[in-house]
């Protein structure tokens, strides 16, 4: 199997044995940043007990809210197709944008001009010191992926994309793909 180095826009999957590990086990991240300095993703598919209304009061819709990662969970992160509508926008990949202004973003959900199958928000990021993603992927911690689907990435992730990317993998991963969450529940 050929060695894909990481780099923005690529999907993180986490390895079947990433156990215990409340923010990454079953995880998929879109990688959103990544340079020697370090990187910076957003967990796709661990969605929040509480929305995004009920923290920010000025808006007017229910709207999902994800964990993005364990590092500063008090901050809003949010990716989007719609660059057109929310300037000051960040390109991660071919259609899927990263942050822009804030007050923009609020008042298009208010008017409806955006919906949740346009962005995608998270309470906290995942990051990676100098080395340390690659580190982690000598470890085999992570599988790297550049099949990435804009649309996929905004709408479908749930508790089992983390499965169906596996799957996708196909070999040894067939295994794992319909392995209870806990193995103890085998």
């Amino acid at each position: 199997m050929e060695t894909i180095l990481p780099k923005t826009g690529n999907l993180l999957i986490a390895e079947p044995s990433i156990i215990g590990d409340l923010s990454f086990n079953r995880s998929v991240i879109l990688l959103s940043h990544h340079s020697p300095n370090g990187s910076v993703g957003f967990i796709l598919n661990k969605q929040l007990n509480v929305t995004l209304d009920e923290l920010v009061p000025e808006i007017e819709k229910r709207v999902t809210l994800y964990n993005g990662g364990p590092v500063e969970q008090d901050n809003l992160y949010f990716i989007h197709r719609v660059p057109e509508l929310i300037p000051n926008s960040v390109e991660i990949r071919d259609g899927i944008f990263w942050g822009g202004s804030f007050e923009t973003t609020i008042q298009l959900i208010n008017e409806n001009k955006i919906t949740e199958n346009d962005i995608k928000f998270f309470l906290g990021y995942s990051g990676w010191d100098p080395l340390q993603l690659e580190n982690e992927l000598n470890d085999s911690a992570w599988i790297i992926t550049d099949e990435v689907d804009c649309n996929e990435v905004i709408t479908i992730p749930d508790a089992s994309y983390w499965q169906s990317k596996l799957k996708k993998q196909g070999g040894e991963y067939l295994l794992w793909y319909n392995a209870p969450e806990n193995p103890m529940h085998n």
